[in-house]
């Protein structure tokens, strides 16, 4: 049950009826009409702008129409009050009755109450993480992989057909970086002194295994080959071992994608996708020779012009064009970039998002050029972008991991604090902003630690349900008895806002699936469990509002279907975020 669409229909239908009684042209359309709750409660449980939408295109007054669909929706049954507010805003209180058959659907509708069909099945690709396998993932990765994952998750919900992908650099010259400190690695597994690790390659220990490896598997052999001929053995070796190592990290987190893509694999086996693509975009016109203009503030003694082959995407929004191949004829990064992004459209894939890291903003125009000019604008792409998470312990900063050598890992946040704390407190943070995610507050159990309350919301409802089969005699708590509890007992004011609160999750689904945010899931269970902590609280001041009534079956039953109602909304909410929605708190 969609209360927000419920109400919008009975807003909807109310200005036909006016349309058909000549009240409102019939002429006009009734796009744009929504219901809300108004940010002040006083104003009643919705607000709808009907009458200031309709004005216009009606030609009267904003006021006329809201007095002539305030007499309508009073004679609803759910309607307890309509008033007309400002220069034409109509607000609408219901009647207990309509917030309790919320409660009603809950528990009918169990784990797909707030699913929606808003997707209708549409390809929908995200890519996220995409790191380089040249080490072990980093905290920056960290918040990526979290967001995108919660992202797919939500999307899914909300009725996607979502793949979770992840794009392998393996084609580029970090991975023959990789593969020299790899074969250094593994002289020194042949107990040869390498010495201090030269500047440029990577450092970290990580290595140590690759080169262990590649000795157990080659002897010295390797030694006694030309770089040229030792380069691919080693480099499809170590990219093997650090895609491993990169799964593991994710798995830890609970993040398990569909597809890993090689961006090597886009020219391999006769078929060149880039190649594919770039002439896609020549038949529309858009690639020629040409010379870019010199780049602000480069100086000008070390500028040179010279003719590349350049993509037009300055038509499609982008500050300048763009090189898609040099002048000796080899492919820009960037022309890869559009190869891959070719290649997901050619597997069907009309809904497109990717997950940058804070590096990658001035990457965003060029992109989205590409893919309209590649779709001819048919494509919906978004590319999220998640900025920058500062470490700290007892409010003194992280600097960085021993295993890594330069950086705080992935794996070391979650082996310190756990899964659960490191994904929910990446996700209550909208992504675009910066993140300080302190290992102290992130573990404390209190109200400020914003997981905590969630997940102990969670506990505490399964610690009601199962005191009060001791406390209550006669008193039966599944599912099915609780559905046929009397929810008429239901009138404290807390209750109905709880409910109220319940009763908007469906509309918070399409909300940020639309926008692609998932951070407003975790922003809406910590409002939720404030809600259910604090009508406890108010048990404890005042006994008749206790969960539990000993003497009194019925209330009891009531109460523990909207806990169960509650219980139900924070497992969808926790699982959208890939939190565990405990039973109980250790």
């Amino acid at each position: 049950m969609n209360v927000f669409a419920h109400v919008e229909g009975l807003i909807a239908a109310s200005l036909k009826a006016m349309q058909a009684d000549g009240e409102l042209p019939d002429d006009i359309e009734l796009t744009g009409v929504e219901a809300e709750v108004p940010r002040d409660k006083t104003h009643g449980d919705m607000a709808t702008n009907a009458a200031m939408v309709l004005a216009k295109r009606a030609r009267m007054k904003p006021r006329d129409i809201a007095e002539k669909l305030k007499a309508r929706l009073e004679a609803d049954k759910d309607v307890e009050k309509a008033e007309v507010a400002g220069p034409g805003f109509l607000n609408l209180t219901f009647k207990p009755a309509f917030w309790h058959e919320v409660i009603s659907a809950i528990l009918k509708d169990g784990e797909t109450f707030g699913r929606a069909d808003l997707g209708g099945g549409v390809k929908t690709n995200v890519e996220y993480v995409s790191a380089n396998p040249t080490g072990p993932m980093h905290v920056g990765h960290c918040r990526g992989a979290v967001f995108g994952d919660a992202l797919a998750r939500l999307l899914e919900f909300a009725g996607y057909d979502v793949s979770r992908e992840y794009y392998i650099n393996d084609a580029g010259g970090q991975v023959d970086v990789l593969a020299k400190s790899a074969f250094l690695r593994y002289r020194e597994a042949l107990r040869e002194d390498i010495g201090e690790i030269p500047e440029g390659l990577y450092p970290g220990d990580y290595l140590k295994p690759v080169g262990e490896a590649l000795a157990s598997e080659h002897g010295d052999k390797l030694l006694k080959r030309d770089e040229a001929d030792w380069m691919p053995v080693v480099r499809d070796k170590a990219i093997s071992m650090m895609m491993d190592m990169i799964r593991e990290d994710l798995a830890a987190l609970n993040i398990h994608h569909d597809v890993f893509f090689s961006e090597a694999s886009l020219r391999q086996n006769g078929r060149d996708r880039i190649a594919e693509a770039v002439d896609a975009l020549k038949a529309k016109g858009l690639i020629y020779e040409g010379v870019l203009p010199k780049p602000k503030g480069h100086d000008d003694e070390d500028w040179e012009e010279r003719e590349q082959t350049l993509f037009r995407s300055t038509e499609f929004g982008d500050d300048v064009d763009r090189a898609i191949a040099k002048s000796d004829g080899s492919y820009t990064y960037f022309a890869g970039d559009i190869g891959y992004h070719f290649d997901k459209l050619q597997r069907g894939f009309s809904h497109l998002i990717n997950v940058f890291g804070a590096d990658h903003i001035g990457y965003i125009k060029r992109m989205k050029s590409a893919v309209a000019a590649l779709s001819d604008g048919q494509a919906e792409f978004d590319i999220k972008v998640c900025q920058l998470v500062k470490l700290f312990r007892a409010g003194e900063p992280v600097r960085m991991s021993k295993r890594a050598g330069t950086f705080v890992t992935l794996r070391d946040v979650v082996d310190e604090v756990g899964r659960d704390p490191v994904r929910f407190m990446m996700l209550y943070r909208k992504n675009d902003a910066p993140l300080d995610f302190d290992f102290a507050k992130v573990t404390e159990q209190s109200k400020d630690n914003p997981v905590f309350y969630v997940q102990y919301a969670h506990a505490r409802s399964a610690s009601v349900s199962r005191n009060a089969v001791e406390a209550v005699d006669g008193l039966k708590t599944d599912r099915e008895s609780l559905k046929k509890a009397d929810l008429s007992k239901l009138s404290d004011p807390g209750e109905l806002d709880l409910i109220r609160m319940l009763a908007s999750f469906p509309r918070l689904i399409e909300g940020a699936a639309k926008a692609h945010e998932p951070h407003r899931i975790a922003f809406y269970l910590y409002e939720v469990a404030s809600a259910l902590h604090a009508q406890w609280a108010r048990g404890n001041d005042s006994p008749h509002l206790r969960f539990i009534q000993p003497d009194d079956v019925g209330v009891t039953a009531a109460r523990l279907a909207l806990i169960a109602a509650t219980q139900q909304v924070i497992s969808s909410g926790l699982s959208i975020l890939g939190v565990e929605a405990p039973e109980a708190m250790r």
